[in-house]
C-alpha cells in the first residue's frame, strides 16, 4: 500500500474525513451503523449483480476507491482464492496435514485487511489467510503449523499480527488486552480481532467485550458470519442477528455484506477511525459464507444442503466485482491475464516453499517455549535427547 489505509491506485494519497469530521479536523469520535434505522440490514455498496448502489453515509468513506483501487481489490481476491486452492491441493497430495479453507470470505477480509495501518495489531483465529497477505506474510510462513514443522507460522512482530489462534474466540481477549495497552501508551493503533460466528457463543469473547466496553479499548471485533459454526448453523445459536449482541455490552455494531468488499472496506475505516478518536470499540458483523468445508478434514455435504450452498454461489464475492469492473470497462484481457498470471506465481511460490521447507530436528520441539532459559526445560530436553540417543546402533566390533 502507498501509504496506510490508502488503496494502491486509487490516484488520492489525501485523507478522508470520517462521517462528523470537517477537512482539517483530526480526532471527532465517528458513530457507526446501530445509532440509524435498518441497521439490521447488512450495508452494501456492490450487490450480488455487480451493481454500484449509492450510500448516502458510508460513500465518504471510499471516495477514494477509484477504477484502479478497485482492480486491486480484485487482484487482492484472485490471488487469495488461488492461495487457498494452492493449499487445499497440497493437503490432498500429503504435503499438509490439514487447511482450513477461506473459499467464500475474500471479501471480509480483503475489505477489512486493506482498511488497516501498518501499526495495527491483528488477533486472528485459523482462517484469516487473507489477512495475513495483507499484512505482508512470507507465503511458506502460512503453512508451517499446518505441515507439522513449528508450532507457529511467523514473528509476530515483524508484520504486526499474531499467529492464528486454534481455540476458539481466545484472541478477542488477546486484541482487547493488546489495546488497553495501547491506551496506556497513548497510541492511537487500534488492534483488531477477527473470529467465526460460531465463537460468539464462547465465554472468551463476551469477556472480550466487556472489558473492551469497561475501558473504551481501541479494539475492532470483527465477527465473519459465514452461517455454520463447524456442522451447526448459525440459527441454531442466534436466533436474531449477532450484531445485535455487542450493543448489550455498549459497544456499537453494525452488519455488512461479508461478499461485498467495498462495504467491507468501509464499515472497517469507519470502525478503526472511531477507535482512534477515542470512541472505543466497534463490532462488526461481516455477513458471509464458507464455500468449502470447514477444514480439510471435514465434509460438509453430511449435513449442509446442496441448495444452500448453489444460492451462496450466486452472491461470490469475486464475480460481482468482476461484472462492476466489466461495466466500467476495467476488465481487459491485458489486465485479467496479469491478474491469473500473478495468482499463478504466487501459488508457484507457496507450493515451492511447502516442498523445500527444512524438516525440524526433533529437539527443536524444545525451542521458544520461554523467553528464558529454563533448567526445568533444559532437563527434559536432555533426557529426551539421550532417549533418542539410545536407538543410535552401537559400532561393531571388528575381528579379533
Amino acid at each position: 500500500m502507498a501509504q496506510d489505509g490508502i488503496l494502491p491506485g486509487s490516484g488520492s494519497e489525501e485523507r478522508v474525513e470520517a462521517p462528523g469530521e470537517t477537512a482539517g479536523q483530526t480526532g471527532g469520535t465517528v458513530h457507526p451503523g446501530p445509532s440509524r434505522p435498518g441497521a439490521d440490514e447488512p450495508v452494501q455498496l456492490i450487490d450480488s449483480s455487480g451493481v454500484r448502489h449509492p450510500h448516502d453515509h458510508y460513500d465518504a468513506l471510499v471516495a477514494d476507491v477509484d477504477g484502479p483501487a478497485l482492480q486491486k481489490l480484485y487482484e487482492d481476491m484472485v490471488v487469495v482464492r488461488r492461495i487457498d486452492a494452492e493449499a487445499t491441493a497440497l493437503q490432498r497430495q500429503g504435503e499438509l496435514a490439514l487447511w482450513p479453507p477461506l473459499l467464500g470470505q475474500e471479501a471480509a477480509q480483503i475489505g477489512s485487511g486493506r482498511a488497516l495501518r501498518s501499526d495495527d495489531f491483528v488477533f486472528s483465529s485459523y482462517r484469516e489467510n487473507a489477512v495475513a497477505y495483507c499484512r505482508g506474510v512470507d507465503l511458506a510462513d502460512i503453512l508451517r503449523v499446518w505441515r507439522g514443522n513449528a508450532s507457529s507460522g511467523w514473528d509476530p512482530y515483524t508484520i504486526n499480527m499474531a499467529t492464528p489462534q486454534v481455540i476458539i474466540g481466545a484472541q478477542t481477549l488477546h486484541a482487547t488486552g493488546y489495546a488497553m495497552g495501547i491506551l496506556n501508551d497513548g497510541a492511537d493503533a487500534v488492534a483488531v480481532t477477527y473470529f467465526g460466528d460460531g465463537a460468539t457463543s464462547q465465554g472468551d469473547v463476551n469477556e472480550a467485550m466487556v472489558f473492551a466496553a469497561s475501558y473504551q479499548a481501541p479494539v475492532v471485533f470483527f465477527c465473519q458470519n459465514n452461517h455454520w459454526a463447524i456442522s451447526e448453523p448459525v440459527g441454531l445459536q442466534a436466533h436474531v442477528p449477532i450484531a445485535r449482541r455487542a450493543p448489550g455490552f455498549g459497544i456499537p455494531s453494525v452488519r455488512v455484506d461479508g461478499n461485498d468488499v467495498l462495504a467491507c472496506l468501509a464499515v472497517t475505516r469507519e470502525a478503526l477511525a472511531r477507535a482512534r478518536s477515542g470512541g472505543g470499540p466497534t463490532f462488526i458483523e461481516a455477513v458471509t459464507y464458507r464455500m468449502g468445508p470447514h477444514t480439510t478434514a471435514d465434509d460438509p455435504t453430511r449435513y449442509r444442503d446442496a441448495n444452500e450452498l448453489e444460492d451462496w454461489a450466486a452472491r461470490d464475492p469475486l464475480a460481482r466485482l468482476a461484472t462492476l469492473l466489466d461495466s466500467r470497462g476495467l476488465l481487459e484481457a491485458d489486465y485479467t491475464d496479469a491478474v491469473k498470471a500473478k495468482a499463478d506465481a504466487v501459488a508457484a511460490e507457496l507450493r515451492e516453499g511447502c516442498l523445500s521447507m527444512p524438516e525440524p530436528a526433533p529437539s527443536d520441539v524444545f525451542r521458544h517455549v520461554y523467553s528464558e532459559p529454563n533448567s526445568w526445560l533444559e532437563r527434559q530436553q536432555d533426557h529426551y535427547e539421550r532417549y533418542l540417543a539410545s536407538f543410535t546402533p552401537a559400532p561393531q566390533e571388528g575381528p579379533r
